[in-house]
């Protein structure tokens, strides 16, 4: 559905004058900050990212920072975030730009592209905040507030729905304040016209230029498929002690939570007899087992359904895979998974 989005820039922009989140990426747009803070924004919140980005940059404050930090360094200031493959094309684009373009983040959205982990979205975020390039950054709340505004039904995970979007941005975005448009799109979406819930259309500044207000058909707006549904795993954690120690190893370099640290697991949810008798066969010098409960974790495409058990042992085990480490080292030094985080406050 065709829509002449004009009108929308002025009230936009002085809504967004007035009402912008303070931030700390806002404050001082640096070209690193913006790009850490729109990784760190994918999946998560705003009050959720303050922190993260807080110490993220107070740890690696610039570029070349980041392209030499130690991996498990990097790990742990993400930790809690998720999706480490963020963080880590984070670093393999820092050495990029380090490599080849001297350690600046690039002034061109098509050079954006070429560095690992950023698409068209952040790309676009970038060029236009921190260069005032005026290019469009469509996120999710974007094609919310556009779509609501034009009435359209029309399914956004369409490539030709995304592409006449941009086009439609692309006219109108102004040249001297593209990073503004673009943010002020994405505040009204997360503060005003949100996901979930009715939005707060009455305080909206363009509500008397909205389809989908007049047309009582907001709520019904954006239009896209069903997600799948999560594939259900279930899995038996143990909680290895021997002493103050507790045995810990790495995950394989690939698939889920791909590198990193975690509990032993096995495959399947066991009950006490089973975990007793797995315990006897493959870990053997058993002091006491006991129960820790289940508990859940979820993925973007997977839930896990867990059993816990702790096992204390009477002499530590031998096992290559495993390395033995204090609570306060877990705390400090290694990256565990939040899956594993109900698992973790029992030790």
């Amino acid at each position: 559905m065709s829509y002449n989005y004009s009108e929308i820039t002025s009230y936009l922009l002085d809504w967004y004058d007035l009402n912008a989140r303070i931030l700390p990426w806002r404050d001082n747009p640096k070209p690193y900050y913006v790009w850490i803070s729109e990784i760190m924004l994918q999946q998560t919140r705003v009050e959720a990212v303050k922190p993260y980005f807080d110490r993220f940059i107070t740890n690696l404050p610039d570029i070349k920072a980041l392209a030499m930090a130690e991996e498990d360094k990097l790990l742990k200031l993400w930790e809690g975030l998720g999706y480490y493959n963020r963080v880590r094309n984070l670093q393999t684009a820092a050495i990029t730009i380090m490599n080849e373009y001297d350690g600046v983040l690039p002034p061109s959205y098509n050079e954006l592209l070429k560095l690992k982990g950023i698409g068209p979205y952040t790309a676009g975020a970038i060029a236009s905040i921190a260069y005032q390039i005026p290019v469009p950054a469509i996120d999710g709340n974007v094609y919310r507030v556009t779509k609501r505004i034009a009435g359209s039904f029309d399914d956004i995970t369409k490539a030709s729905v995304q592409k006449e979007l941009e086009k439609d941005l692309l006219v109108i975005i102004p040249k001297d304040r593209p990073g503004d448009f673009n943010q002020a799109l994405m505040e009204l979406g997360a503060t005003i016209c949100i996901p979930n819930g009715k939005p707060l259309c009455e305080k909206c500044p363009v509500m008397h230029l909205c389809r989908g207000f007049r047309n009582g058909t907001m709520c019904s707006i954006p239009i896209k498929p069903e997600k799948k549904k999560r594939k259900l795993e279930d899995r038996t954690i143990l909680v290895i002690e021997y002493q103050d120690k507790i045995a810990i190893r790495r995950r394989e370099n690939k698939g889920l939570l791909a590198g990193l640290w975690e509990l032993p697991s096995v495959d399947g949810k066991l009950n006490i007899i089973e975990g007793e008798e797995y315990s006897s066969k493959y870990i053997g010098n058993i002091k006491s087992l006991e129960s820790l409960g289940e508990e859940k974790h979820i993925f973007s495409h997977i839930e896990w359904r867990m059993v816990g058990y702790r096992i204390r042992l009477n002499k530590i085990m031998e096992d290559n895979n495993l390395i033995w480490v204090t609570r306060e080292e877990i705390e400090e030094k290694y990256t565990l998974p939040s899956a594993f985080e109900a698992y973790i406050k029992k030790i």
